[in-house]
C-alpha cells in the first residue's frame, strides 16, 4: 500500500531522482580497488547485483553503470571524434550516467525517450521530430526491443541520420539462437518475462539483429569491443559476456 501511494503521489521523475540521490549516498560502503568504473572514475570492492536473473557485479554503486554502459563509454572515447568535433548527436533513452558525461560537452545533444520522465525531450523513435539527414551520431542502446514496430524505428533513425554519419546500436542477444524470436500472442507482463527475460521486450533478439538492421538500408558492422581492449579490463571493469555488450555500427549505404 505504502509502494503504490508513493507512486500515485510522488511523479517518476522525481522518483527516479530519489533512486539515483539514495544509491550515491549507500555507495561509499563499497569503496575498495577491485573494480573500476569508467562513467564516473571511481573504485570499489564489488559492484551491485543487476537483473531478473541477477548477474554478479554488474551495476556501478555510485553511477548506475551497466557493463554495457561501460563498453559503450570506452567506444565512445576512443573510436569516435565525440570528445573532439561539435556534433549533433541523438541519444535514446539516455543512461542517466552517459547523459551527465555528454550534456557536458561542445555538441548539440539531444536527450529523447518516450516517457517525459527519462529525459529532456519526449521522443518517439518511430516518429523522430527531426529532418531528413540530422544528426552526425545516434546512440541507441537497449531500446529496439522494446518497440513494437522496430522496422520503422530502424528506418526513422536512418533518415535522421546524416550520409556521413553514425548510428551506433545495442541490444539484448541470446546469443545461442541463430534467429530472432518473436511471439505475437505474447502480451502481458508475465509471458514476456518467461518467454523474454524482460517483462517489457517485444522479442529476444538472436544472432540474426545486424540482417535486422541490414534489411532497412544500413551497412552495419558488428563489434565485440571488449576484444580490442586490454585483456584485463573484461575483469577490471565487469565487461559483461557479449549478450549484452555488442555494438552494431551502422552507416547509410
Amino acid at each position: 500500500m505504502i509502494k503504490q501511494l508513493y507512486k500515485q503521489f510522488v511523479s517518476e521523475r522525481t522518483r527516479n531522482n530519489v533512486r539515483i540521490r539514495l544509491r550515491k549516498a549507500v555507495s561509499p560502503f563499497y569503496s575498495g580497488d577491485k573494480y573500476f568504473c569508467n562513467c564516473c572514475d571511481r573504485s570499489f570492492r564489488k559492484f551491485l547485483s543487476k537483473g531478473n536473473v541477477k548477474r554478479s557485479n554488474a551495476q556501478c554503486p555510485n553511477c548506475g553503470s551497466l557493463e554495457r554502459t561501460r563498453i559503450l563509454n570506452f567506444y565512445l572515447e576512443n573510436e569516435t571524434s565525440l570528445f573532439k568535433n561539435d556534433l549533433k548527436v541523438l541519444h535514446v533513452a539516455p543512461e542517466d550516467c552517459l547523459f551527465k558525461i555528454l550534456k557536458k560537452l561542445d555538441i548539440e545533444y539531444v536527450d529523447g525517450d518516450i516517457n517525459e520522465a527519462n529525459a529532456t525531450h519526449l521522443i518517439d523513435l518511430t516518429e523522430i521530430p527531426y529532418s531528413d539527414n540530422y544528426f552526425d551520431l545516434i546512440i541507441c542502446s537497449h531500446v529496439l526491443g522494446h518497440i513494437p514496430d522496430e522496422a520503422r524505428a530502424i528506418r526513422e533513425m536512418k533518415r535522421v541520420l546524416k550520409e556521413d554519419g553514425t548510428a551506433l546500436v545495442m541490444t539484448l542477444i541470446d546469443l545461442n539462437s541463430e534467429i530472432t524470436f518473436e511471439d505475437k500472442s505474447v502480451n502481458s507482463d508475465q509471458q514476456r518475462l518467461l518467454k523474454y527475460g524482460e517483462s517489457d521486450l517485444c522479442r529476444l533478439h538472436g544472432l540474426d539483429f545486424d540482417q535486422r538492421l541490414k534489411s532497412e538500408g544500413f551497412k552495419v558492422e558488428k563489434i565485440n569491443y571488449t576484444e580490442k581492449l586490454p585483456k584485463e579490463y573484461a575483469e577490471r571493469y565487469q565487461l559483461g559476456d557479449g549478450s549484452r555488450e555488442l555494438i552494431f555500427r551502422c552507416t547509410k549505404i
